[in-house]
């Protein structure tokens, strides 16, 4: 099977390693990758918003299948695109990716299939925010409606916190993403995330996973896309896993069918776990960035045809087996991230992968023949190990192999992993 793989970040990277070992593999190709990716896939220097240049490609290279990694392509319907052209493609259709696209739209839909989340309103305006939150106070939750790679949330804890972010979103500073903004309510109780395969009729739960979205040690300072991440999340048990498919999973596929945008592609849901049990917080429908690297890391199945199987209405034919072992990934990202950073910063050594640890490439490109950093987040230090402390310690002593001036990462990944380990 000849495929090509979209995308440029540390998932991608994850992906092209684990479908580069599938023996159904004839090619890979990647549009536009990075230095890691180009250990295993070929580097295709394709404009990806323009569409009908990745399809000419796919018609040129006799692509068999297209797997769209980030969530803007698929925001801007490059998978409708390339299903026109006949060529099967892994990820949601532009009206499905509205669950990532619109935190207005997922809300919405909540609302209409009764799936546990906090309680909301949608605006177009400041004002009329600022007296929703003046009404409801603080703790409370304000969003920018569409994509702000990570960055569009703001748990304020304060009522004058949430009116500075009310002001921030409908004064720019996520662009369009801005021009609406959700207000909702301040869920208590621990967050995880749960990744969970549809074909648009049959559901594949694959596992769970616990992310840092906080740039400093014991969650603190601003949000970012993600410091770190550790699978599968302990709070995740069994029961939570079933209510989840039962409660959140199940209605949302039904009900994205019956209002005609039935779902392909992968769930990844943020879900809170409060009193009542599992909440959502919100969908995104792709694979996590950096939630991915520790997936791929603990999946033992070949990971080709299950996306193949999603994408072509076959899912109820395949089966997924995960490894025991817990996998932590620590995301090396550049001072000052997630404001402003210096880049082409110059990355001296990247160590090589071990049998249970690897170094994902993120934001990295080659300037003359030098690896430089190009992003916010960098690299992304994966290790396996029997438990969640074993995995952390493997991490965090590779990360150290890793020569670069310019980065820096928390300390603490799988921190409450790790103390719920040391109180048993």
């Amino acid at each position: 099977m000849k495929v090509l793989l979209i995308g440029s970040g540390g998932r991608e990277h994850a992906l092209a390693w684990k479908i580069a070992q599938s023996p159904r593999l004839e090619h890979l190709y990647a549009a536009p990758g990075n230095p890691g990716i180009a250990e295993h896939a070929t580097l295709v220097s394709l404009d990806i918003e323009d569409h009908a240049a990745v399809i000419s490609f796919t018609k040129d290279k006799n692509i068999d299948f297209v797997v769209i990694g980030p969530e803007a392509p698929l925001v801007a319907g490059l998978a409708d695109d390339l299903c026109a052209a006949g060529i099967a493609t892994f990820g949601p259709s532009k009206a499905a990716a509205q669950l990532e696209g619109s935190k207005g739209f997922t809300k919405d839909l909540c609302a209409r299939y009764d799936i546990p989340t906090g309680a909301y309103q949608r605006f177009k305006s400041a004002e009329p925010a600022k007296a929703y939150v003046r009404e409801q106070g603080a703790p409370i939750v304000i969003k920018a409606d569409g994509l702000a790679a990570g960055k569009g949330v703001t748990v304020a804890m304060s009522e004058a916190d949430a009116l500075a972010a009310i002001d921030d979103c409908f004064d720019g500073a996520f662009g369009a993403a801005g021009a609406e903004v959700v207000v909702e309510a301040f869920l208590d109780g621990e967050e995880a995330s749960f990744f969970c395969l549809s074909d648009g009729k049959t559901a594949l739960a694959l596992a769970t996973a616990q992310d840092h979205k906080r740039v400093g040690d014991g969650d603190t300072g601003p949000n970012t896309g993600g410091m770190g991440a550790y699978s599968p999340a302990p709070v995740m048990t069994p029961a939570i896993v079933e209510r989840t498919m039962k409660d959140i999973i199940e209605p949302t596929i039904k009900g994205m069918a019956r209002d005609g945008n039935p779902f392909s592609g992968v769930f990844f849901a943020g879900l809170m776990m409060t009193q009542k049990g599992p909440e959502l917080i919100e969908y995104n429908v792709r694979f996590g960035d950096p939630e991915c690297q520790v997936l791929m890391m603990r999946l033992k199945s070949d990971l080709l045809p299950i996306l193949y199987a999603t994408a072509t209405g076959t899912l109820d034919q395949v089966t997924v087996e995960w490894s025991d072992d817990a996998a932590l990934t620590v995301v090396l990202a550049s001072k000052g991230y997630p404001a402003s950073y210096d880049k082409n910063t110059p990355i001296a050594h990247v160590p090589d992968a071990r049998e249970d640890a690897k170094v994902f490439h993120a934001g990295t490109a080659l300037k003359d023949g030098q690896l430089v950093a190009t992003g916010g987040r960098v690299l992304n230090v994966t290790a396996l190990g029997k438990t969640v402390t074993e995995a952390q310690a493997r991490a965090y002593a590779l990360a150290k192999d890793v020569t670069w001036d310019n980065g820096f990462s928390r300390s603490d990944i799988g921190w409450q992993a790790v103390a719920r380990e040391n109180a048993t």
